[in-house]
């Protein structure tokens, strides 16, 4: 694939093949026009360059172009092999079990041995990194398709969990790969703390009472003096500080505010208060993610980066990947993919459909065509 300078392409024009932000993203396929707000879009956020091995024309063609997309009325549809999105769906399951395993593992050794392996930890993630680059919004399906299992350590599945969405969003922040890697560590490990208190306090399902409350509140703390005493980078320790800090000074336990809070500790807190809001507890329901991101966009109080949250929003789109929806046309389906032009209309899966190949129907929602109605829940859509 060639680069092409984003300053060269002409507002409206279209490419002869699909144009990429890098070898995973696709922005715009062939029927698309690259339109004068993408363009300040990839401006703003200081991209030089797309890739592309196609030319660039005034007008679409018509030809497929090896894009695998084309036009029908009530949207675009876009086909998937069934074989290669199952195999990719799998191996996101595993994946994921296993990276759960890991963690499960590291937490048990640093409650009851007080062992704690930055050099281990530190190579898988590099491994989550690299697997966020390839298969990212398969690992966003599985992170919705899979419930946490009764009896696991929310903890671990919250930092897990946590983790991925801070990777995802640091990708969008164009961080360099070696602080990438930096932030995954400090995200695995900003609950670090909380193994140092006894596990009926941050694995009670009981309302905790007010001395149960106040030691939970030492946990930045208590991280930071861990993490620090097993040599893990200053900016690691940090985050695991600061993770409760919020842009307002409201935060704790230093009421830090604004730029005086690192930023893996603001992306950590955009992920981590995502992550809990769609994540069932003992004492809340789980929200949908649709409801949970327009909870975070209101940012009430300005507890959080505005940056960030537009990240958030810009990488998984206000719709996020893997939620089930009810769509304008009547059918059902799920999020698979996101729009970086505008992340109110991602890209859906519909339920029971396949192109005439055999593909998964895939259909680009769109404001003058179809669109999302609603999220919906399982139970929807076994009904």
């Amino acid at each position: 694939m060639n680069d092409v300078l984003v300053k060269d392409i002409k507002p409206n024009s279209y490419f002869t093949t699909p144009v990429y932000l890098d070898k995973a993203f696709i922005i715009t396929a062939p029927e698309m026009p690259i339109s004068d707000e993408l363009i300040l879009l990839l401006e703003k956020w200081h991209f030089k360059a797309v890739i592309c091995d196609g030319e660039a024309t005034t007008e679409f063609s018509g030809k497929d172009g090896g894009s695998g997309m084309a036009t029908e009325e009530g949207g675009t549809t876009i086909g998937l092999s069934q074989q290669s999105d199952g195999d990719k769906l799998q191996k996101a399951e595993e994946f994921y079990s296993s990276f759960l395993f890991f963690v499960e593992n590291v937490f048990v050794k640093a409650s009851v041995s007080d062992e704690l392996d930055e050099k281990a930890i530190t190579e898988k993630i590099k491994d989550i990194v690299e697997y966020i680059r390839e298969d990212r919004r398969f690992l966003m399906r599985v992170l919705k398709n899979i419930e946490p299992a009764p009896g696991r350590n929310y903890l671990a599945t919250h930092s897990v969990r946590s983790t991925i969405i801070s990777i995802i969003i640091g990708s969008y922040l164009k961080l360099p790969n070696y602080r990438l890697i930096e932030l995954g560590v400090a995200a695995l490990m900003h609950e670090a703390g909380m193994l140092k208190l006894p596990s009926n306090v941050y694995l009670s399902e009981r309302a905790l009472n007010p001395q149960e409350q106040k030691a939970i509140l030492t946990h930045p703390i208590l991280g930071y003096s861990m993490l620090k005493s097993f040599d893990f980078p200053l900016p690691v320790c940090l985050a695991a500080l600061e993770h409760h800090e919020r842009e307002n000074g409201s935060g704790y336990p230093r009421k830090l505010s604004n730029e005086k809070i690192s930023l893996y500790s603001k992306i950590i807190a955009v992920a981590c208060s995502y992550e809990a809001l769609n994540s069932k507890r003992p004492h809340k329901e789980a929200k949908d993610g649709y409801t949970g991101m327009l909870e975070l966009l209101k940012n009430e109080g300005k507890q959080y980066d505005d940056t960030i949250v537009r990240a958030l929003v810009l990488s998984l789109s206000i719709y996020p990947i893997g939620l089930y929806v009810l769509l304008s046309n009547g059918k059902k389906g799920q999020v698979v993919d996101v729009n970086p032009e505008n992340p109110r209309f991602p890209i859906v899966q519909i339920f029971g459909e396949v192109t005439p190949d055999g593909k998964f129907k895939m259909m680009q929602t769109a404001q003058d065509s179809l669109t999302i109605v609603r999220p919906l829940n399982r139970t929807e859509i076994d009904t």
